[in-house]
């Protein structure tokens, strides 16, 4: 009986966490990340507005136009691809911000291809403008 007595409490204090998203805070603006590449960690950086998205990352830019789902997701498509990768266009959704200074991003391929998985890498992003 004591058991059930604290398993309810704790279930009673966990189900109060709600995490916080205030994606419209991180629509615009310039920010920076941290990424993996052959183990080596390297910073992109990137300038956002309501529809585009300019990257900087490995010593190139790279533009994206950016179509809004709803204030915490969104879909980027590559203007100019230069290969069949940079084709596939990826959904971006914000998981949860840390005040105005970052947040939590998870990312994907928009559409699923055919006989492949759809892995779903998460990054946090910082506010530096």
């Amino acid at each position: 009986m004591k058991n059930i007595f604290l398993l309810c409490i704790l279930l009673l204090l966990t189900s109060c966490f709600e995490v916080e998203r205030n994606c419209a805070d991180f629509k615009t603006g310039e920010f920076e990340f941290d990424y993996i590449i052959d183990g080596v960690k390297k910073t992109g950086r990137f300038i956002r507005t309501e529809d585009l998205s300019i990257n900087y990352y490995d010593g190139k830019i790279d533009s994206s136009s950016v179509r809004w789902i709803n204030d915490c997701e969104f879909i980027l498509k590559t203007i100019n691809p230069k290969t069949n990768a940079e084709k596939d266009d990826m959904h971006m959704k914000i998981l949860s911000t840390d005040g105005t200074s970052s947040y939590t991003f998870e990312y994907k391929l928009a559409v699923k291809k055919r006989n492949k998985p759809l892995r779903a890498q998460r990054g946090v992003a910082y506010r530096i403008k």
